[in-house]
């Protein structure tokens, strides 16, 4: 049976031993106490060895993808002075990192992953809901990501083999009969690295991030020879603002890259769990955010600063400027990047995540990589590429799904520093006991979704009146509304 609840029970290294011990089959032993309906070993405590160079390699892997290189690069057309941006990015970037810290912590000190953490705020019961929230946006990104990444690898495949053109011209369902075999490709490799486990998406993170560096350093250096250094700014607009528009500019740019990081920021906790102390996991944010954004960032806009006199005309996107490329080696080189770069982002922030959301609703029968199944089919049936052809239509799929993620924010930080002051009931976390300190009524806690509702309605407001740039405040103004409902709901619940 659970502890009473004055008990309060701290994750350390000695008490996740005991639970790991505890379960030698999620199917036919679990700690005592716990319901099957709550738990099963991937989303149990798990033992905690991972450093902050493993911490810094899962931020190069959100940040090296193709969405990062367009969304820096278009951050310097916005018509602002290079030191501008760069103040922009830095301090939209530290607001990240400021974030994730506070998010790492619950993960960390329990040893468990973002869903069940949701049920401190939510209820046992009533984590599902930021759960499939999280799960049904990440799995629609998995789709368009891995759609993104087999255009990279359709340009290596006519590269390599250009009799494979006519394939081009052969479709099913909306997409060419090349264009399958690369989405069918890529959606294999991914399988076959999230199967093997969380030290299978550690090691790929590991490596991937720092060999993205290597070639694009390489890619950007040839670009810069073949335009001539002399030719290169960090001014990529024509655009001349006033001082305030100016201002307003540096202000969305920063909530731009806020909104962007959002995603990963509340996945973070899937992946604190598994770190040794708060310690390295703060080290791994500032080497992994900060510093590799800003270098990141300056990269990218010394490649796109190339593409005018190379080819013309600015290039944003990567995967078009690789194609451009007439050498063979460089091109093929570029590609074979930024399609890792892609798998990168995907495998940490599109597929891990909603293994967990979705073996959260079932755990009796869904485990971590079932979840994973669901992912990689469901990405299948969305017909990615077609969505892609529509960005009105994944701008509001997707932008009203992300105006619930503020709110979550709002919630969860609230109830953890506020209201728990950063105390976890492990056990609790996992039974059904109407005593429970997260039973709540009926497992759901209706103070969280009294103020997950009207926040949410505050964040659709932002995310579709017609309004420059309003849609990039969208997660502050439905977190904060989040936050200071539930912290009065509390309060006067005393």
């Amino acid at each position: 049976m659970p502890q009473p609840a004055s008990s309060t029970i701290r994750s350390s290294a000695v008490e996740t031993d005991r639970r790991l011990t505890s379960v030698n089959d999620a199917h036919s032993t679990i700690p005592p106490g716990y319901s099957r309906r709550l738990y099963n070993d991937d989303l149990g405590p798990v033992k905690q060895k991972w450093g902050a160079y493993n911490i810094c390699a899962f931020w190069m892997s959100d940040i090296h993808s193709v969405g990062g290189y367009v969304v820096a690069a278009s951050l310097f057309s916005l018509g602002l002075a290079g030191w501008q941006v760069m103040l922009s990015l830095l301090v939209g970037i530290l607001i990240v990192q400021c974030f994730a810290n506070l998010l790492a912590k619950p993960s960390q000190q329990a040893a468990v992953p973002y869903p069940v953490i949701c049920r401190l705020s939510f209820g046992v019961f009533g984590a599902n809901i930021p759960a499939l929230v999280r799960g049904c946006i990440a799995l629609v990104w998995f789709g368009i990501q891995t759609f993104l990444a087999s255009n990279a690898l359709i340009i290596v495949l006519l590269r390599v083999f250009p009799s494979l053109a006519f394939l081009e011209h052969i479709h099913f369902l909306g997409l060419s009969a090349i264009g399958w075999i690369g989405f069918m490709a890529l959606w294999c490799f991914q399988v076959l690295v999230f199967i093997k486990g969380m030290e299978s998406v550690r090691s790929f993170i590991d490596w991937a991030g720092p060999l993205v560096y290597i070639a694009m350093l390489i890619l950007a250096g040839w670009l810069v020879m073949e335009a001539g250094p002399h030719n290169l700014h960090f001014s990529l607009s024509d655009k001349i603002l006033s001082p305030a528009m100016q201002g307003w500019e540096m202000i969305a740019a920063t909530a731009l890259v806020v909104g962007y990081f959002a995603g990963p920021t509340l996945s973070f906790g899937d992946f604190s769990r598994y770190c040794r102390n708060l310690k390295v996991i703060r080290r791994g944010n500032w080497w992994g955010l900060p510093i590799n954004f800003l270098l990141f960032s300056t990269t990218t806009v010394v490649m796109v600063s190339a593409t005018v006199p190379v080819f013309g005309r600015m290039i944003t996107d990567p995967i078009q400027t690789v194609a451009q490329l007439n050498d063979t080696t460089v091109a093929l080189m570029g590609a074979l990047t930024f399609m890792l770069t892609t798998m990168g982002i995907n495998i940490v922030a599109n597929f891990v995540s909603p293994a967990f959301d979705f073996s959260n609703v079932a755990p009796r029968w869904i485990s971590f990589r079932t979840g994973g199944f669901v992912t990689a089919l469901g990405a299948i049936l969305v017909m990615p590429w077609k969505l892609f052809n529509s960005p009105e239509l994944i701008q509001y799929t997707v932008g009203v799904l992300g105006a619930v993620i503020g709110p979550i924010y709002g919630i969860i930080l609230t109830d953890y520093y506020r209201v728990k002051h950063q105390q976890i009931h492990i056990d609790s976390l996992y039974s059904r006991d109407h005593r429970g300190q997260y039973w709540y009524r009926n497992g759901i806690n209706p103070i969280a979704i009294q103020a997950l509702v009207p926040a949410i309605i505050v964040a659709l407001v932002m995310t579709l009146i017609p309004v420059d740039s309003m849609h990039d405040f969208a997660i502050f103004g439905g977190g904060i509304t989040a936050a200071l409902i539930y912290f009065l709901l509390n309060r006067c619940k005393r």
